[in-house]
């Protein structure tokens, strides 16, 4: 067996898992506050990461000032979809929403198409060293920047939620829209700041993934990848998520190893994921610290 190539894939598989989780957060906070899943939340990081690059290529601007505006830009674009899009859908069924997030995502892939082309662009060098040797191991600088911001992310999740009035107002409405409403809260505020949030995460997300490989428009397709991620964690589970993406990313660099190494089969490292959803739904219905939704008949 390989052990050192083990090694440098289970490494992988937590900063990859990290990021996953970032992401798979971002439905968490969507779900939570509105009961509403995004299903443009791919479309939002490869966004982010679009602005990065074109502020950078296209105006010039230093990498780590591009990415700050680019936050902010994706800021603004997640308050505008709540208000504008999503805002006039409220009080109607959940699958009117879900549909709309689907127009949504539809609709930022052709504009994205139409505006930046289907063609994968690299960031210029960003780093002055392309790996750097941890205990033996070579690791990507663009994959330690990207731990190194999802701990920063978790971090000021944790803090968000624990101390902020505002963390404390989406906490009491995604308990209870009317009585956090009777409570004196702006829900449609709560509902801004979540969509925002999880722009701005999204973003970081897409420009971290369009520097290890590069951007274009099929990284959407990480919003599918995530999706085991939010499920085997729980749905509504802020912690879930973190934990099913880091279960995620290791079992996908797990079953890349044990494919390449022994079974040979090819592409398990796409479809173990799924695998491990289903297995796991069999098991938690709601995930591993989803909260079971308990109705009278």
């Amino acid at each position: 067996m390989n052990t050192s190539l083990l090694i440098q894939l289970l490494v992988n598989g937590v900063i990859v898992g990290m990021l996953y989780g970032i992401v798979a957060m971002c439905f968490v906070l969507i779900y939570k506050s509105t009961q509403v899943v995004n299903f443009a939340q791919g479309e939002f990081v490869v966004l982010g990461a679009w602005v990065c690059l074109a502020l950078v290529v296209n105006m010039g601007l230093p990498f780590w000032l591009a990415f700050l505006f680019s936050l902010v830009f994706m800021m603004v674009f997640g308050i505008l979809v709540q208000v504008v899009l999503l805002r006039p859908l409220l009080g109607e069924p959940v699958i009117s929403v879900i549909m709309a997030t689907i127009g949504l995502s539809i609709f930022m892939q052709a504009t994205m198409n139409w505006i930046f082309g289907n063609n994968a662009v690299r960031f210029p060098r960003v780093f002055d060293r392309g790996t750097v040797e941890i205990a033996g191991l070579n690791v990507e600088t663009a994959y330690l920047m990207s731990f190194v911001l999802s701990l920063v992310v978790m971090g000021l999740f944790f803090w968000f939620f624990q101390y902020s009035r505002w963390g404390l107002a989406m906490r009491a409405t995604a308990y209870n829209q009317q009585i956090a409403q009777s409570l004196g809260i702006s829900v449609g505020r709560v509902f801004a700041m979540a969509w925002a949030i999880s722009a701005v995460v999204s973003g970081i997300a897409g420009v971290v993934i369009g520097l290890v490989s590069a951007v274009s428009n099929s990284l959407a397709i990480i919003g599918i990848k995530v999706f085991p991620a939010v499920i085997v964690g729980g749905l509504d589970s802020i912690v879930g998520a973190i934990i099913g993406g880091l279960t995620i990313g290791i079992l996908e660099n797990l079953a890349e190893f044990v494919d390449g190494q022994y079974l040979h089969i090819g592409n398990m490292y796409s479809v173990a994921p799924f695998y491990v959803l289903l297995i796991i739904l069999m098991i938690k219905p709601y995930g591993l610290l989803g909260t079971p939704d308990i109705e009278r008949v």
